[in-house]
């Protein structure tokens, strides 16, 4: 194993941030965080249409942004994105970039969630933010020129953790159907709960740390250090069974890495059709720099395959 080269620079300009985020306040830390990924990140590629709309939720409105390709061809699948920062920072901004190559090249249209962040708001609100999203994109689907039975559901690293929330909460509502969850380093054991090699990494110095984590769960889950919540972690559902075609891409030096592998062979023993691959040489977060590392471009591709093959299936 060989830390890539792209990756190391990417975590020397990390490494050099006088403040780490965990050491500033909430909405500092989302600030910085952003600063740092949207000049990294791809050019924002042209589309059809942007609409960020409000949504009514179970506690207030919820942002989503709505992109829509260049095509007459309808109607389209969706797919919902859940973007990743530990359920504390991330934003739709800072990965506006990946939700245009998507829209523009499966294509189809991507709807992104601005779900509620901790401190301000612990668990559930960003699970029910995404619950409410997925209903109303479901009941809403024929209006925004979609197809109400090839929806999918993806996100990365907490955004991952979500969608695979989401994937479960629909398979016990009866609906809505989906047809694809798309899992970029999730993470499906929130507090570690299994002994996996990967977790060493948490000790080392690959970005995603032991303290990082800490403070993350600390504002999302104050006081919880155990769990037998799925939507805290999906991998405590014993019953895998029945879930959407599932595509789970990892990184080779990301302490998450063995919780992603993990959760799709478990998928896989229970008869869902799983995709897994591992980023050699990466680091979590690689995803989103994609003026930087190579590799950010090859994932996007990996997911914008799998959804294109997902959504050629009726459900």
């Amino acid at each position: 194993m060989t830390l890539h080269p792209q990756a190391q620079a990417v975590l020397d300009l990390l490494n050099q941030a006088p403040t780490p985020l965990k050491d500033m306040p909430p909405a500092d830390a989302r600030a910085a965080y952003d600063r740092f990924i949207v000049p990294r990140n791809f050019d924002p590629a042209p589309v059809g249409n942007v609409d960020d709309r409000q949504i009514p939720g179970a506690n207030g409105e919820i942002r989503l942004r709505i992109y829509s390709p260049k095509t007459d061809t309808g109607p389209l699948p969706i797919f919902m994105f859940i973007h990743g920062g530990g359920f504390v920072i991330g934003s739709i901004e800072s990965r506006d970039p990946q939700c245009r190559l998507i829209c523009r090249d499966v294509p189809c249209i991507v709807v992104s969630v601005d779900y509620r962040l901790a401190p301000e708001h612990p668990y559930p609100a960003a699970p029910d933010d995404c619950w409410a999203a997925l209903q109303w994109v479901h009941k809403n689907a024929t209006a925004l020129g979609g197809d109400p039975t090839r929806i999918a559901v993806g996100g990365e690293s907490a955004g991952g953790n979500l969608a695979a929330g989401l994937a479960l909460r629909a398979r016990a509502a009866g609906g809505p159907a989906l047809c694809a969850q798309i899992l970029v380093y999730p993470v499906t054991d929130m507090f570690f709960e299994q002994d996996l090699p990967s977790y060493a990494f948490l000790d080392e110095d690959y970005f995603l740390t032991r303290d990082q984590m800490a403070w993350y769960y600390d504002c999302y889950a104050p006081g919880v250090t155990a769990t037998d919540d799925i939507m805290l972690s999906p991998h405590k559902e014993s019953d895998l069974s029945g879930l959407p075609f599932t595509q789970i891409v990892t990184a080779e030096f990301d302490p998450l890495r063995d919780d992603g592998k993990r959760y799709g062979e478990r998928l896989a023993a229970a008869g869902v059709a799983v995709e897994y691959s591992c980023m050699a040489g990466m680091i979590h977060g690689y995803w989103h720099y994609g003026k930087l590392i190579d590799a950010s471009k090859e994932a996007l591709n990996l997911s914008i395959d799998a959804l294109q093959r997902a959504f050629l299936v009726r459900n």
